[in-house]
């Protein structure tokens, strides 16, 4: 406690756990891309276009081959880009991640507050937060502008539980600028709030921003630059149709396509891992807030890709907001759920009646212990003690062969656990045996580590491209330590 000016200061316990949070989803963040499991898809990709970005070029991806506004349309990554200009570093990014998802435990704790729960049962809605499953897992997979979106929609749903509307318009602009898909989250947000929680300004705001939004994304900014072609996550839903329009109509027509998906043991293996770390706190009486998560729900259910039903992607970030909000209204208006049956069931067999204050102390406890069993089970920490050291054998070699290669000059091809450490330039390509590259003449740089290819590669495919360069006379083997192999062009920069 410090003194100033007569008054007593001290920390406010949510504040202090922020900060906790950020510096440990910051340093888990930042030791993965050090361990080298960090790809050029995702964090390769931002990296090199907020770089660009930063440089005053064009912020085309060479992963990509697109306009970052023909991906997915996040103009907030424009904002990001004057952190680079301080000083271009992956690491911004790895930061201001680590941040946004430890801000969310600030409109949390605010909800919980205006939703009547006492000072206890809110910061305990913050650690809940802090500790769910998925929270800490996107943190470690690579980066997402839609992290950014995260605290903003619990921000949102606050300001307009408050009537703030100023707040609540720049809470849905930012969360529009930070993903596309989003849009629909948005909107089906202003249908809760305009039928379940007659906050009717609001959710008009919402319902005609999310639709404006995805209109104009769709129809207009990524086919502008993808010439012409529309978004490219349609192709998870192929069985569906090849647009977004006859994707729509066939969810309608064609109901049997969808009902297979939704019953199926990979929907409900999803659903029940993503609701285990907080179902004993949900009642069905007070899910409306699961409204506004259904776009996601629904695209995640029916998509062709199974890392959208996993807690380690970001496809599930859209849904957290609501999911918090259902579990603070089910313990502000209701003693239904489940937890609160244990506890009835507790008192009647050891014939105990608990007063009031005692019984919220005893459900504090039951929710953070059950908080942290989940976390313990379903979080990835301990991939940093297998998955993670998995390639340490050839850290220090990729290490000294990156530092070879010129700062931000020459295009380089590489792998997909390399490209990251090399993007701050305007080409840069990973290793792709399904796609291997027509010339490897058009690269200044090439970067191998046949002992651990990557992601979409193999050992015999590195090994040939190796063979392939051996025998090329542009090239020059610059460097060679336990399997890792830097090939330079004689003449590099040029053509």
């Amino acid at each position: 406690m410090q003194r100033f000016q007569g008054r007593s200061f001290k920390l406010h316990p949510l504040a202090g756990m922020i900060v906790t949070a950020s510096i440990i989803f910051f340093f888990c963040s930042s030791l993965r891309h050090a361990l080298f499991q960090s790809t050029a898809f995702e964090l390769g990709i931002y990296d090199q276009i907020v770089y660009l970005i930063s440089q005053g070029k064009p912020p085309i991806s060479s992963f990509l081959n697109i306009h970052h506004m023909g991906n997915h349309a996040a103009w907030v990554m424009y904002f990001i880009a004057l952190f680079y200009r301080i000083y271009p570093s992956v690491h911004w990014l790895l930061l201001i991640q680590a941040i946004s998802l430890a801000l969310g435990a600030w409109p949390t704790w605010g909800l919980a507050r205006q939703a009547g729960l006492n000072r206890s049962l809110s910061l305990t809605m913050a650690v809940v937060y802090l500790l769910y499953p998925v929270v800490f897992n996107i943190n470690l997979f690579d980066f997402h502008p839609e992290v950014m979106a995260l605290p903003v929609f619990l921000g949102a749903i606050l300001a307009a539980k408050l009537n703030k509307t100023g707040w609540f318009c720049l809470a849905v602009i930012w969360i529009l600028g930070c993903k596309d898909a989003l849009a629909l989250t948005v909107a089906a947000m202003g249908v809760w709030l305009f039928f379940y929680e007659k906050k009717r300004l609001y959710g008009v705001i919402a319902l005609f921003a999310g639709v404006g939004w995805f209109i104009i994304v769709v129809q207009g900014i990524i086919p502008y630059f993808k010439a012409g072609v529309g978004p490219g996550g349609v192709g998870r839903y192929s069985y569906l149709g090849n647009s977004v329009l006859e994707i729509i109509v066939n969810l309608v027509l064609k109901p049997r396509l969808v009902l297979d998906n939704f019953f199926s043991w990979k929907t409900l293996e999803y659903i029940t891992l993503f609701l285990s770390p907080v179902v004993w706190w949900l009642s069905p009486r007070h899910l409306a807030p699961f409204v506004s998560a259904l776009p996601a729900l629904v695209k995640n259910i029916l998509s062709e890709i199974d890392a959208q039903r996993d807690l380690i992607h970001q496809y599930s970030i859209p849904i957290v907001p609501f999911l918090i909000v259902a579990m603070i209204s089910s313990l502000a208006h209701s003693e239904e759920y489940l937890g609160k049956w244990v506890l009835n069931i507790w008192q009647t067999h050891k014939t105990i009646n608990f007063s009031l204050i005692q019984q919220k102390k005893i459900i504090c406890k039951l929710i953070l212990t059950w908080s942290f069993i989940s976390f313990l089970c379903l979080a990835k920490f301990g991939y940093f003690w297998s998955i993670y050291i998995q390639e340490t054998d050839t850290w220090t070699a990729n290490h000294l062969a990156i530092n070879l290669i010129q700062m931000t000059q020459g295009s380089v091809l590489t792998t997909a656990n390399l490209a990251p450490h090399v993007t701050h330039r305007t080409v840069v390509k990973f290793t792709n045996v399904d796609a291997p590259p027509p010339d490897l003449t058009k690269f200044d740089y090439i970067l191998l580590n046949v002992r651990h290819p990557g992601w979409k590669s193999n050992h015999q495919f590195a090994q040939s491209l190796v063979n392939q360069l051996q025998n090329l006379p542009q090239f020059q083997l610059k460097f060679n330590r336990d399997d890792v192999y830097l090939f330079e062009k004689i003449n590099p920069f040029y053509p």
